[in-house]
């Protein structure tokens, strides 16, 4: 008798999930993220494109600072975003890579600013350090306002959340003795 009648299999074979391509997927890059990190990125590759376009230079300092700022700008935007995008993010889990990112994102925004800041001060008004310039404030613009759309997010959840489940309510249920002594 072939594993006929009481003989029959009790459980499934287990099934693998698929597997996704590179380990790649879009699932944690929901709503506003993956504009926002794309964009992130790609402001900060162009800042280090007319960064590295510059020619000469009188005041090198700010060009360096300006230079070592932006490609870390852009090599930090891509390892979070390469994070988010992989199974690293499971295997970190989400609290703490929310919590590098939010502080990576500050790091990066006043960091950027700064060398923005410092470039615009000490460039000698060619076009191309002007648009560095000008890349470099829109990308820290950009890490700013994913740290304000964070903050916004996480605040308004936390208000939702504390008005759906209010914790010390005297009469609510939960704090009731199971049993009932008379």
């Amino acid at each position: 008798m072939e594993n006929g009648g009481v003989y029959n299999e009790t459980t499934e074979p287990h099934v693998k999930p698929p597997r996704r391509p590179f380990g790649c997927t879009l699932r944690h890059l929901w709503g506003w993220r993956l504009p926002a990190k794309a964009l992130q990125a790609i402001l900060s590759l162009l800042a280090v494109i007319c960064e590295e376009i510059v020619k000469d230079c009188i005041k090198c300092g700010g060009l360096y600072f300006f230079e070592f700022t932006s490609c870390s700008a852009f090599l930090l935007s891509l390892l979070i975003l390469c994070v988010y995008c992989t199974d690293a993010y499971e295997t970190f889990g989400e609290d703490k890579v929310q919590r590098v990112n939010f502080w990576a994102m500050i790091a990066i925004s006043v960091l950027f600013l700064l060398a923005s800041i410092v470039l615009a001060a000490t460039s000698s008004g060619s076009a191309v350090e002007k648009a560095a310039c000008v890349f470099g404030f829109l990308a820290s613009g950009a890490f700013l306002a994913e740290i304000v759309i964070e903050r916004f997010h996480s605040r308004k959840q936390n208000i939702d959340g504390r008005s759906e489940n209010p914790v010390n309510t005297p009469n609510a249920t939960e704090n009731q003795p199971l049993n009932k002594q008379s």
